[in-house]
């Protein structure tokens, strides 16, 4: 057996481990499993909190820009490393693949996609609003529902798809919320056309990874609220009957506008969707507990997650007090 194959088989056995253990997380544990969310810096600087028995794996964030620094040309080294320092820790890796950005210089998407008409600029104008207190500042979303540069980012997804399926632990697709400008919505932005984008794209991912667990992280749409379009019902019932699992980017308890939106959702479907992957970023640790005055606690954030969410994983930044504890 060559080298390479022999390389390529362990990382196949390491990711189909992982997704046991977390299939049977709700079962064999108290709470759902826990992954270390890291942005900056390299996997194995963390070394010392990853190699806890209670970590099961990292997740990591990769631009649309740098993974197809040209059309058609990819380059993967950075998965191909990250995948590399979890094994050598004996851990799975969740890949996000990343289409939207919430600071205004960040322009991330591959350079042929902002330049030529045919893409129409390839980026729209947001808004981001995370966390308590004021806007973070604005950022771009990815033009998806631009048949032109949905394709590329399913050309994307498939390319990921033929390299690590069932290598990776999982991929999740980010958030389905987007604030747009309103001078964005007039080129070619409708309600409609953007959930049947995102709608594709999960379907699409749904299709590519038959090994790796998908998520799609769904926490507001554009112009919804309460499930007024019927897009938060759709989007579950078709995450559930196609095998497919849920997310979202902040685990904040009973939080208002969570509980008109995807909230009630997850807890209606607890047990029927695949997976249920939720995260504790940064921006989450900035909100308080209105019964006590005080910011959320791990346990707080778990019993919830657990409980109300039905998550099987937790995605926890490493600012996370317990973490540094």
């Amino acid at each position: 057996m060559s080298f390479a194959l022999a390389k390529t088989l362990r990382g196949t056995l390491l990711a189909l481990l992982m997704l046991m253990r977390v299939s049977g997380a709700a079962a064999a544990s108290p709470g759902p499993a826990n992954y270390l969310f890291i942005d900056d810096g390299q996997i194995d600087d963390y070394a010392a909190i990853l190699d806890h028995a209670d970590i099961a794996g990292v997740q990591r964030i990769y631009t649309w820009r740098a993974l197809e620094p040209r059309e058609g040309r990819y380059d993967f080294s950075a998965i191909e490393h990250d995948l590399a320092s979890t094994g050598r820790h004996h851990k799975g890796l969740f890949i996000q693949i990343q289409d939207r950005f919430f600071e205004a210089k960040a322009r991330n998407l591959p350079a042929y996609l902002l330049e030529e008409p045919r893409y129409g600029g390839g980026l729209a104008r947001q808004a981001d609003y995370a966390g308590e207190g004021q806007p973070t500042g604005s950022g771009w979303v990815a033009k998806q529902w631009n048949p032109r540069v949905r394709a590329r980012f399913q050309a994307l997804l498939h390319a990921l798809a033929m390299r690590f399926d069932g290598r990776v632990a999982g991929i999740n697709l980010p958030e389905s919320a987007a604030d747009l400008m309103p001078r964005e919505k007039r080129d070619g932005f409708t309600c409609d056309a953007y959930f049947n984008a995102e709608l594709d794209n999960m379907a699409f991912a749904g299709r590519a990874f038959s090994r790796s667990a998908v998520v799609q992280y769904v926490n507001f749409w554009p112009c919804e609220w309460n499930n007024d379009h019927g897009y938060m019902a759709r989007i579950f019932a078709f995450a559930a009957s196609h095998g497919i699992g849920l997310g979202g980017p902040d685990i904040v308890p009973f939080r208002k506008g969570q509980m008109r939106n995807s909230y009630p959702f997850f807890h209606r479907y607890r047990g029927k969707l695949k997976l249920v992957a939720m995260a504790v970023q940064e921006p989450t640790l900035t909100y308080t507990n209105p019964q006590t005055g005080k910011r959320f606690t791990q346990g707080e954030f778990v019993e919830f997650a657990r409980d109300y969410l039905g998550a099987n994983i937790i995605f926890w930044t490493v600012s996370a007090p317990w973490l540094r504890d």
